[in-house]
């Protein structure tokens, strides 16, 4: 049976796609926190939810509210997730967490429903508020709102708080220094996540001095005026991963089409994307607004996260298998970001729109004319891509696609869960609605038989919309399987130990200095002589 949700319950449309997207949880994720914390958990949980989804939702609204980047927020929800991770393994009698290990670990009689739920709630707590001050009254609400006391920063060990606290602690100490910049000291300027590695663009936005490399555009600010995009986190390969090596290890061998290597390929994938433009159907131009995921969203990671959040409601998750998925889920869109924005700093790849406009300047072409315009002959120059036009194309390199890259890895992770690859999930956007233009014909229904159908869907969409050529949607697709298979296998170390995990990058030298070495080792030693024949499925 297919589950429908129709675009009501998707996207504002006047809001650029704020989701609505899990009806039967009524999860009301579009507002904005109650000023209140009497009921603030409202906006996030239904009699349905456990805090596992109360937190995801609280971390999903916080990205929409301060227009958080993909790569960013992947970070981010890795974050917190894993903080909630590492509290609940406290409380578990196999999980190890991935920073402290077995150092908070708790006797069996402590490990209830009521320990969990406060343990994660201060960790995805103190995690949401080192990652979004701007939101901390917001997130003191929904403490409040749970009955829980928000100002106690208690480290003690032998109750939840501390737990969740300690977790997060840990967490934090480590991820303040994987490269991201969060804080913003590794660079002049100060500004959180702000580049550290002098990246400088060979064009600029009037002129295309090499026709391979990416342009930095000038777009409307839909006031009357213009704004000059700047390459949203070029250090970003340089980002610890969770269960890769660094950034550059699936860096591909081959790079993207060029007019140096591949003249007559070059043109052949531009001519293909115009071929593209110049037939739309209302179907294809739905599949490019659904899957966007522009500013002002949860962007392609949250999209997944919820439907991560689709599919604990269809199979009954309980608080502990949602643990385990979104940790899994969550580490490996981080990874599927670091991957991706390896390889567009790698190649620094021009976009559809600059190729387009460089090889066909000062000729005609049949093209998507601009909204309501639907097909005509235009100035090769003049040719947009299907998307509004305040956000003409993303701002950072083409190769390869981040929409590709984050969807095969979490489709690849759901699927992995599941123990199928079966979604059975579709959406409806009615007609009369669009925010690229001024709406359909008719009903629109979008169908997905497997997460992998969806996520390759996600990667096409982005060739429907001018987006990507079709080398940066597989080249990212195929990266994302590989991201997803090696952040499974990471993930079920943790969840599901056979033996002791290797001391990596994820043990920071503080959780260790802090909790000690030797303790550590021994209680992973004592709990996998309890657990060597365990295997994890699910759940």
């Amino acid at each position: 049976m297919v589950t429908t949700f129709s675009s009501s319950f998707k996207r504002d449309t006047n809001k650029n796609q704020l989701f609505l997207l899990l009806l039967p949880l009524k999860v009301a994720v579009i507002g904005l926190f109650l000023s209140s914390p009497v009921k603030a958990t409202s906006l996030y949980q239904s009699e349905t939810t456990n805090n596992v989804i109360l937190w995801n939702n609280v971390a999903l609204q916080a990205v929409r509210d301060t227009r958080m980047g993909p790569p960013m927020t992947a970070r981010a929800l890795s974050m917190v997730q894993t903080g909630i991770y590492d509290a609940w393994a406290a409380y578990d009698p196999l999980a190890v967490g991935t920073i402290v290990g077995n150092d908070l670990q708790r006797p069996d009689f402590e490990n209830t429903l009521e320990n969990k739920n406060k343990a994660i709630s201060y960790a995805a707590y103190r995690t949401l508020s080192d990652l979004f001050p701007s939101q901390v009254t917001k997130f003191n609400n929904v403490m409040t709102s749970l009955g829980y006391d928000f100002t106690d920063t208690s480290t003690d060990t032998t109750n939840a708080i501390g737990i969740g606290n300690l977790s997060a602690q840990a967490l934090l100490g480590f991820r303040h220094n994987d490269g991201s910049n969060q804080l913003g000291n590794l660079s002049s300027s100060g500004l959180a996540y702000s580049d550290y590695t002098g990246y400088t663009s060979v064009n600029d936005p009037l002129n295309i001095n090499n026709p391979d490399r990416w342009q930095p555009l000038q777009v409307s600010n839909g006031k009357g005026g213009f704004v000059v995009q700047k390459y949203l986190a070029p250090q970003w390969g340089n980002v610890t991963p969770f269960a890769l090596q660094s950034g550059s290890e699936l860096r591909p061998t081959t790079g993207p089409k060029t007019l140096v290597s591949d003249p007559e390929g070059y043109k052949a994938q531009a001519q293909e994307i115009l071929d593209i433009s110049a037939n739309l159907t209302d179907e294809q131009k739905v599949i490019a607004e659904y899957w966007a995921d522009g500013p002002a969203s949860e962007t392609p990671p949250g999209h997944w996260n919820l439907f991560a959040q689709f599919v604990s409601q269809r199979d009954n998750h309980d608080l502990d298998t949602d643990v385990k998925m979104f940790f899994a889920l969550d580490n490996a869109l981080l990874d599927a970001s670091i991957v991706a924005w390896d390889a567009k700093r790698a190649f620094d790849s021009v976009r559809p729109v600059t190729a387009i406009h460089y090889l066909y300047q000062g000729q005609k072409v049949n093209a998507w004319g601009g909204p309501n315009q639907g097909t005509q002959e235009i100035n090769g120059e003049d040719w947009q891509p299907y998307q509004a036009t305040t956000f003409v194309t993303p701002p950072f390199p083409e190769y390869v696609s981040g929409h590709s890259t984050f969807s095969a890895a979490a489709a690849e992770i759901l699927k992995r869960f599941s123990g199928s690859d079966a979604f059975d999930f579709s959406y409806t956007q009615p007609a009369g609605t669009s925010f690229v233009e001024n709406g359909l014909l008719t009903d629109i229904t979008l169908s997905w038989n497997t997460f992998s159908e969806a996520a390759d869907q996600a990667g096409l969409s982005r060739r429907y919309g001018g987006i990507h050529f079709a080398d940066g949607d597989l080249m990212g697709r195929s990266l994302g399987r590989q991201v997803g298979g090696l952040v499974w296998a990471k993930a079920q170390s943790y969840i599901s130990p056979t033996s002791v995990p290797e001391p990596s990058v994820n043990l920071s030298l503080l959780a260790l200095g802090v909790l000690g070495v030797g303790s550590w080792l021994k209680r992973v030693f004592q709990k996998n002589n309890l657990i060597i024949n365990h295997n994890f499925i699910r759940g």
